[in-house]
C-alpha cells in the first residue's frame, strides 16, 4: 500500500465512491460466475495488504466454495515509510509479512493450503522492471487459471505496473484476468468518467464477510500508524477504513 492524496472522506472533497451515481448502477455478479468450478484462483498483490483492501471479501467466499488458491505477494512493502527511522525498510521487512500472515489468518484463509509466492521485487520501482515482473506472474500461472490484481489504470504506480503485467502474463499463459481498483475510488468526483463502468461488477458481502475484512485490514498496524516526526501520514488512512465498511466490491472484467 502506498500513500495517496484520500481527502477527507464524506466530510470533504466528494470522491468517487461517496458520490458517482453509477456506483447503485453497477450490476451485481455471483462469485460463481467469475470463477467456474475446480478452476484455481491467483491473487496478485502489489504489496502486503492489497489483497484484503481490494478483495478481501471475494477471497473468503472463494475459499468457502474450495478453489485452490495462491497469492502472489510481488513487494515486501518495506519502502512504505521513507525517510522513517520508526519504521526503516530493515524492520518493515520482517513486520510486514507477519502482519500478512495475520490478516490471512483473519479473513479465515486455510493458511495450511494457501500457495503463497513473494516476489521480493522492490515497492516504489515496479514500473522499471514491468518486463521481468511480467516473466516472473507467467512461471507461475496455468492455462484456465482465474487472476485477480489491481487495476492498470489505479492511480498508484505500483498497482498500474502490477496490472498491466499481469495483463501480459495472463495473454501469454491462457489465464483470466479480473481487475480490482483501489486508489481509484478516492479520485475527486471530477474524474468519475474515467472510471470503466460498462466493465465493472458488483459482488455482495454480507455483514460478517465485511466485519472480517476489516478485522484483517487492521492486522496491519504498522500501516495504521505514519511517523509524525517526518510528516508521514499512515498508508491505511481513515477514509480509506470507511470504503471498506461498503458491502460490496467491484471487479473489472
Amino acid at each position: 500500500m502506498k500513500p495517496a492524496s484520500l481527502g477527507e472522506g464524506r466530510r470533504g472533497p466528494a470522491q468517487v465512491w461517496n458520490s458517482a451515481p453509477q456506483m447503485a448502477q453497477i450490476p451485481v455478479i455471483h462469485p460463481n460466475t467469475l470463477v467456474l468450478p475446480g478452476a484455481r484462483v491467483v491473487i496478485i498483490a502489489p504489496h502486503p495488504g492489497d489483497e484484503v483492501l481490494a478483495c478481501g471479501g471475494l477471497l473468503q467466499v472463494l475459499s468457502t466454495l474450495d478453489h485452490p488458491l495462491k497469492l502472489i505477494s510481488v513487494t515486501d512493502g518495506s519502502a512504505s515509510h521513507p525517510g522513517s527511522n520508526v519504521w526503516p525498510a530493515s524492520r518493515l521487512s520482517v513486520v510486514r509479512p507477519q502482519e500478512s500472515v495475520e490478516a490471512l489468518r483473519r479473513l479465515g484463509m486455510p493458511l495450511h493450503s494457501l500457495k503463497w509466492i513473494r516476489g521480493g521485487f522492490c515497492d516504489n520501482a515496479l514500473a522499471a522492471r514491468e518486463q521481468p515482473l511480467s516473466q516472473f506472474i507467467a512461471r507461475y500461472l496455468q492455462p484456465g487459471d482465474v487472476v485477480f490484481t489491481t487495476w492498470r489504470n489505479d492511480g498508484n504506480d505500483d498497482h498500474d505496473a502490477v496490472g498491466r503485467a499481469s495483463a501480459k502474463a495472463c495473454d501469454l499463459v491462457g489465464a483470466r484476468l479480473y481487475e480490482l481498483p483501489i486508489w481509484a475510488w478516492h479520485w475527486p468526483a471530477r474524474d468519475a468518467a474515467i472510471i470503466p463502468w460498462q466493465r465493472a461488477r458488483k459482488v455482495r458481502l454480507d455483514t460478517w464477510s465485511v466485519a472480517r475484512k476489516l478485522h484483517a485490514a487492521h492486522a496491519y498496524a504498522s500501516q495504521l500508524v505514519g511517523d509524525p516526526e517526518i510528516g508521514l501520514p499512515p498508508m491505511l488512512a481513515q477514509v480509506l477504513l470507511e470504503r471498506m465498511r461498503d458491502p460490496y466490491e467491484i471487479v473489472f472484467f
